[in-house]
């Protein structure tokens, strides 16, 4: 696991108030209603907080920001 995705295990544990997302970088965190609308904004605002990397809410697909994996894979092209 790389230190990113370390990163963004950590946020989202924090964010979908359960260690789910660590456990398993395929989960669905829509379908399994961990992450939502006012989820998604908290996440992008500790990304920029905590990796200095700025993703527009513009810029965020659902589809492809769907799995801890997804969202470590695009936060990884930014860098």
């Amino acid at each position: 696991m790389t230190d990113l995705q370390q990163k963004v295990n950590s946020i989202l544990i924090h964010i979908c108030k359960t260690d789910a997302p660590a456990q398993n970088p395929e989960l669905d965190l829509f379908a399994n209603g961990l992450l939502d609308s006012f989820g998604v904004v908290e996440l992008l605002i500790e990304v920029e907080n905590q990796l200095g990397l700025s993703v527009a809410i513009t810029d965020f697909d659902r589809e492809t920001w769907r799995t801890p994996r997804q969202i470590a894979s695009q936060l990884e092209a930014l860098q």
